[in-house]
Parts: C-alpha cells; structure tokens; sequence
C-alpha cells in the first residue's frame, strides 16, 4: 500500500490551510495511507479528517540542531513513508526531505515564490496571488504525477492527473448539528493575531463587543494564552451577553463544534480566521497591514466578508510583521466599529 507523509510545523494558520487539501487528498485516493506531522496541539482538528489519516504531533523545539533533525529523521523514516511531501520548505523541512531522497524516496514541496510577492506589495493595482492552497495543491500534484507514473495501479476515486478540491469540508460540515443549541443570534470574536500590523485596537473592539451586546447578541471569545483570558474574561464580567471560550473547551475540535453553531464569526487575518473557514459558519476578517488579495485568505471566503480600507500604503507586508512606517496602523484604526457591526450579516433587526 502507498503511504505518504506530509509536513508542516508553523504557523498556526499555514497549517490549517493544508486541512482542504489533505481531506481531498484522502477522499479522492481512499487506498494511500496519509500521515501528516505537525505540532501536536493541532491534532483533534487533523482527526476529523478520513480514515486514512494519521496524525503525527512532532515538537520541533524538542530536536535541537543537527543531531536533533537526524533524530527527527530516523523517527520519520520508521514510518516507511513511500513518498515525502513537504510543504513548509524551511532549513528544518528541506533537511529531512534531502535525507528522504538520499533514502531513495521521491519528495516534492512547495514553491513560494518570494519574488511574486515582493511585486505585490508594490504593485499599485493588487491581483490576485497563488494563495496557500494552490500551492500546497501543485506539490501534492507532483507527487501524485510521480506516483501515477511508477504505479500505474494506484487508484482514485476522481479522473485526470491533478488533485480535484471541493467546496465544502465534508469532514466538518458533516459534523454540524443539525439542531441550534442556542437561542437567538450568536457570534464568534476572535480579537487577536500573531503581529500588531493585523489586531484591530483592542479599544474599538471592545466598542464592537459592546454594540452587539447592546442588540442582544450572544458573543463568544476565542483566544489562547494567559493575556487575551484576562481581557476576554474582563469583557465577560462587563457585559450581560459575552462569554469567553478560552481555557474551557479543551481543544480544537471543540471550538470548531462551538463555531459550526454561530451565525458569524469574525476575526483577523490569523489562525481563527483559517479555523472558522473549516466550517460552513461565514466569516468576516478585519485587515489592516497585509492583504486578502495575498493568497491567505481562509478557504472559500469571498471578499465580500472582508473589512477593510484601501490605502495607499496596504498592503505594508505579506505577514503583517513589520512596524507601520507613520507608527499609527491608520488601516485598523480606521474602521470605525460600527462599520464593522453594520458589514456582518446576523439574523435580527438592528
């Protein structure tokens, strides 16, 4: 039986972005055993997904240097994986899949075209850039063409050379319950991102929080870490009709039953952004330094959810890790809270 391994290890939202690919992979080839590793804290999400994918939590900060990723090597290369496929392409990743291939076993990864998006960012007319999931896509196809090639037997449930994506994630749609345990409108709020250049000022939306308790909406916060529980716990006690989620639902899984519950979810360019768009629940994203039109946008989200301003300077980077060039992230502040509230879609009347 062909078995595959894949790899990515950061950030949160790059690995998230690989769930549609890898659920579509398993489907349309349901005889190839699929092994993804990754860290360990996002593996309830990788479980939904079809039988034929295992799950590897691997720690990186626990392989230090050299010896350490000979290390991982060897651990990886108990799994007999008959192909590699990394799609991370970092020191780490292109170690173990140079060591893969001295092994005699084919690898492919992905292509990010750095240069592309150098172009972008100074491009006055923005377009449209490969995003995450056609790259994961292309490098999954290059393994699949090699594969096709030396094992004309391999079988698929789909036609054509090429991995055939869906529109929706039946592995996480299908879970949706099809009964609403809440009453009245809901919405998720997930406040915070990995850079500054991405979180709306925590001010304004606590003013946006406030307009929706105001209406009578039930607002869930998602978070993680000690410092967004003490805020969203402060919100919690402040305001009748908000309740934190952090520390209280155990893992991913659990959240992305909570979310396939809500009516909205809104969030930045970050992780939950790329959580929320595993289920059918629409999303609206708030950015400020980097852009939709980038390639990483959640999956299947339309710019139409995504609120913004257009500036001159935006977008500043691909990641949103740079300091604002005037020090006042004029593209968050901005949006003015109530145009956010006014932009996402509830089933009430304001």
């Amino acid at each position: 039986m062909k078995s595959l391994l894949l790899i990515r290890f950061s950030a949160l939202g790059d690995i998230l972005m690989t769930v549609p690919i890898v659920e579509a992979l398993a489907r349309q080839y349901p005889d190839m055993q699929i092994t993804m590793v990754s860290r360990p804290f996002v593996a309830s999400v990788f479980e939904r997904l079809p039988q034929n994918v295992h799950f590897l939590g691997i720690n990186p900060r626990n392989y230090h240097g050299l010896a350490g990723l000979e290390k991982m090597y060897k651990e990886l290369k108990k799994l007999h994986p008959t192909y590699v496929c990394d799609l991370h392409d970092v020191l780490r990743t292109k170690y173990l899949r140079m060591r893969f291939k001295m092994a005699g076993v084919p690898t492919a990864h992905i292509v990010k075209d750095r240069k592309a998006r150098k172009q972008f960012l100074t491009s006055e007319v923005k377009t449209q850039q490969e995003t995450s999931f056609e790259r994961y896509q292309k490098a999954i196809d290059r393994i699949l063409q090699h594969a096709k090639n030396h094992s004309p037997q391999l079988s698929s449930k789909e036609t054509g050379n090429t991995l055939q994506l869906s529109d929706s994630l039946s592995s996480f749609c299908d879970s949706k319950s099809s009964s609403r345990k809440m009453d009245g409108p809901a919405i998720g709020i997930a406040p915070f991102a990995a850079h500054q250049g991405k979180i709306y000022p925590l001010d304004l939306m606590e003013k946006v929080v406030s307009l929706f308790n105001r209406k009578g909406v039930h607002v869930y916060l998602f978070g993680a870490g000690d410092k967004e529980k003490a805020l969203m716990e402060e919100w919690e006690q402040k305001y009748e009709h908000v309740e934190s989620t952090v520390g209280k639902l155990g893992n991913m899984a659990a959240e992305l039953d909570l979310i396939a519950q809500l009516d909205a979810m809104l969030t930045m360019d970050s992780g939950n952004m790329h959580l929320a768009s595993l289920t059918s629940t629409p999303v609206y994203s708030i950015w400020g330094a980097t852009h939709p039109l980038g390639g990483f946008l959640g999956w299947k989200q339309p710019m139409s959810r995504c609120i913004q301003k257009d500036l001159p300077c935006r977008p500043c980077s691909i990641f949103g890790n740079k300091p604002c060039q005037y020090g006042d992230f004029h593209c968050l502040n901005s949006i003015t809270p109530e145009e956010i509230v006014e932009s996402i879609v509830l089933p009430y009347n304001s």
